[in-house]
C-alpha cells in the first residue's frame, strides 16, 4: 500500500537567484513580525508568543531550515531547543512534563529541532508505546497544543518531507565528508530501514493532530534551496493569520520585504 506521504510531490525546485532573494525577503519580514511582536516597533503592545516545531525524515533539512529561519533574528530574540531522547528524570514524568520549560511567553519566540512528536514516531515505531498509549498521546498532543494556543502562543508545525532515494544520497555524501560525517550514526542507518513503519505512524500523526489551532504544513524538501524559501514563507503567512485572528493591527511588509 503506498503512502500518501510517498505520493507527495516532491518535485518543486527553485534556481539558487530566486531562493537567495526570496529567503531574504522572507527574513526580512520576520525580523519585523518578531519586533512587532515583542512591542519594540510599530507597537508597545507584547504580542502572543511563537512555537515552530520542525519534524522530518534523518537528512531532510532541519538544521539549514533553522539556520534560515533564525539567520535575520537577533539572537536575544528566538531560542532554538533541539530534542533528544528523554532522559532518566523526562521518563519519570508524563511525556510533555519536560517541554513546559521552554513554551514561549508572550512576546518570546522558541523554535524546536524535533518535539514532542516522537511521541508518535520514534516511541511508536520502537515499540515503546502500544496502539492505545499512542492514541491516547495524540490526544494529549491536541489538547496541549490548544492549551498554549488559547494561552497566547501561535503554534507553526512543519514536516519536511524527502523520498528515501534523496535520503541515501544525503546520507552517503555526510559519509563521505569529514566535517558533515559526525551527523551520521548507526541509529540514522537502521531508521532507514524502517521508513514503512515511519511512514505508517506520520499518517496518523498527521491526521489526529492537524488542528486548526495547531496545523500541520507538509513541505516538499527534495530541493533545498526551494524547501528553505517555502519554509519561511509559510511561517510568514501562518504568523500574521494568527495575529490577525487575534485582532492584533499587524504593520504592513515594507520595502522589498516579503516579495515572491
Amino acid at each position: 500500500m503506498t503512502s500518501r506521504l510517498d505520493a507527495f510531490d516532491l518535485s518543486p525546485s527553485i534556481s539558487r537567484e530566486e531562493s537567495e532573494r526570496r529567503i531574504l525577503a522572507a527574513q526580512r519580514r520576520l525580523v519585523h513580525l518578531r519586533l512587532f511582536t515583542a512591542g519594540l516597533v510599530d507597537s508597545n503592545k507584547i504580542g502572543p508568543g511563537l512555537v515552530v516545531l520542525f519534524e522530518g525524515f534523518d537528512a531532510a533539512g532541519k538544521g539549514g531550515a533553522i539556520r534560515n529561519l533564525t539567520g535575520g533574528l537577533d539572537p536575544r530574540h528566538v531560542r532554538v531547543v533541539p530534542i533528544g531522547p528523554p532522559t532518566e528524570e523526562d521518563l519519570r514524568h508524563h511525556f510533555l512534563w519536560r517541554f513546559q520549560e521552554t513554551i514561549p511567553g508572550r512576546g518570546s519566540m522558541t523554535v524546536y529541532d524535533r518535539s514532542w512528536y516522537g511521541r508518535l514516531l520514534v516511541e511508536r515505531v520502537e515499540g515503546l508505546i502500544d496502539t492505545a498509549t499512542a492514541k491516547r498521546s495524540a490526544e494529549e498532543i491536541v489538547e496541549f497544543e490548544r492549551a498554549i494556543s488559547d494561552g497566547g502562543v501561535t503554534v507553526v508545525k512543519f514536516w519536511l518531507q524527502i523520498s528515501d532515494k534523496e535520503q541515501l544520497r544525503r546520507f552517503t555524501d555526510r559519509e563521505s565528508d569529514p566535517l558533515k560525517s559526525w551527523k551520521l550514526t548507526p541509529d540514522d542507518w537502521r531508521n532507514r530501514e524502517k521508513r514503512p513503519q515511519y511512514l505508517k505512524a506520520l499518517e496518523y500523526m498527521i491526521t489526529t493532530t492537524d488542528q486548526a489551532h495547531a496545523h500541520w504544513d507538509l513541505i516538499a524538501a527534495e530541493d533545498k534551496r526551494y524547501a528553505r524559501a517555502a519554509v519561511l514563507e509559510t511561517l510568514v503567512d501562518r504568523w500574521v493569520h494568527d495575529l490577525e485572528r487575534r485582532d492584533y493591527k499587524v504593520p504592513k511588509a515594507r520595502g522589498n520585504d516579503y516579495l515572491k
